[in-house]
């Protein structure tokens, strides 16, 4: 089954890079997986203070994915694959393409002013002669009616 992986964040690139995904997945009759990354809570030298950081940075990112994987059911019906990974975030996507080679994209939002950001720059430039997939990158200022147009 044809597969959308998209890595989401709190920035509004990543709604839009969800909901192109989504819309792509429902007219292929695909499925989205949405990848959550926590990054690298900074070094603390009390090991009880880490971990709760650490937890908190967890329990944040879990809520942020509930919340686009309702989203993304309401609009198009799709129940997405969830993962939420802590770690950084070129290696852990790097691993999720991996993982499974259903995936059919890796779908990234570009910011909509500005540098696209550190990932669109990675595997859309840096690695993207060498990637298992196509990266499709959806410029962050689409407005919802341009989203759907387009997807």
């Amino acid at each position: 089954m044809r597969t959308y992986l998209v890595v989401v964040d709190e920035t509004p690139e990543a709604e839009v890079a969800l909901r192109f995904a989504a819309r792509r997945a429902a007219k292929t009759k695909g499925t989205v997986q949405i990848l959550a990354l926590i990054p690298p809570v900074e070094f603390v030298g009390l090991s009880g203070v880490q971990a709760t950081l650490e937890e908190e940075a967890r329990q944040h990112a879990e809520a942020l994915v509930a919340s686009a994987a309702s989203i993304l059911t309401e609009e198009s019906g799709i129940k997405p694959s969830i993962t939420v990974q802590a770690g950084e975030p070129v290696p852990l996507i790097r691993q999720a393409l991996a993982d499974n080679p259903d995936i059919a994209a890796l779908v990234l939002g570009a910011a909509a002013t500005g540098s696209p950001g550190p990932l669109v720059n990675h595997f859309a430039c840096v690695e993207s002669g060498q990637m298992p997939c196509p990266v499709m990158v959806v410029p962050g200022g689409l407005d919802n009616d341009a989203l759907d147009r387009l997807s």
